[in-house]
């Protein structure tokens, strides 16, 4: 079966049969929660996740700076032919998207990550969103709640050092960090937006840590949804494998990744 998907994928690749294959760029293992939804969508995908461990966090670097790192993430996902590119990470979405977009659509379609504001606001309660301190009060983010937070009262609440935490699977950090988070969450929130693709991979903990029946909204269906819908009609299956690359260099999952169960899923058909 020939699919052409447009000119730049024709002129890079020529005209060849392809499977579903999905690359996810992040700068570490925050891309895990959008790689396990797509598994868990589409078993037969072959992954590419494609992470930075020589220049994370990418959080304190200058927004160009943090472009040029996702943008040689994605080029080296790029060469094993991906359908799709991923942009698994809220910061590289803020800095890099239009850059990634730009080189590569229309023949590969880029998909970024948007904090679930407008889902988490449509019952007008009050919302916290959850994020890192560069993302927290960024214009990015205030102009999401602006478009996006209808009725709701939401606010913004900094979660220093807890994606660096998940990175680590470091328990103790990760415990100090939700628990200073969550006491400085307004009292009565009804809904917390993890607006930080690693907070998902700990969504079990900041749920405990939260008083009452507080909703939590993550980005991670959302984004292997649109990634499906992006898919090339009638694009046969693939073989349900995982390729890793660590700055542009095959490698295999880290450790901490298994401390996750989205990492523990991924694995089980692993390959580099």
């Amino acid at each position: 079966m020939v699919l052409l998907l447009g000119p730049w994928r024709e002129l890079l690749f020529g005209v060849e049969s392809v499977l579903v294959k999905i690359a996810l760029v992040d700068s570490g293992i925050g891309l895990l929660a959008a790689a396990a939804a797509i598994r868990r969508a589409r078993p037969d995908a072959d992954l590419v996740v494609s992470g930075d461990p020589d220049g994370m966090p990418w959080g304190p670097r200058t927004p160009g700076d943090i472009a040029e790192r996702a943008l040689a993430c994605a080029r080296a996902a790029v060469e094993y032919r991906p359908e799709a590119l991923v942009v698994a990470c809220n910061t590289a979405t803020v800095h890099a998207l239009a850059r990634l977009r730009a080189e590569f659509e229309p023949g590969l379609p880029v998909i970024g990550t948007v904090p679930a504001i407008k889902p988490a606001a449509a019952t007008g309660g009050v919302v916290a969103i959850w994020a890192t301190s560069r993302t927290t009060g960024s214009a990015y983010q205030r102009g999401l709640i602006a478009e996006f937070g209808g009725a709701a009262r939401v606010h913004e609440v900094a979660c220093p050092g807890l994606a660096e935490a998940v990175e680590r699977a470091d328990g103790a950090a990760i415990a100090a960090a939700v628990a200073s988070a969550a006491a400085r969450t307004p009292a009565g929130t009804t809904d917390v937006v993890l607006g930080c693709t690693h907070y998902e991979l700990i969504d079990d903990r900041i749920a405990a840590a939260l008083p009452g029946q507080v909703r939590l909204h993550g980005s991670a269906g959302a984004i292997a949804a649109q990634t499906l819908r992006r898919l090339a009609p009638g694009t046969p299956p693939g073989g349900g494998t995982l390729t890793v690359l660590h700055s542009g260099r095959p490698a295999v999952l880290p450790p901490e990744a298994l401390a996750y169960p989205q990492g523990a899923l991924l694995t089980a058909a692993a390959r580099v």
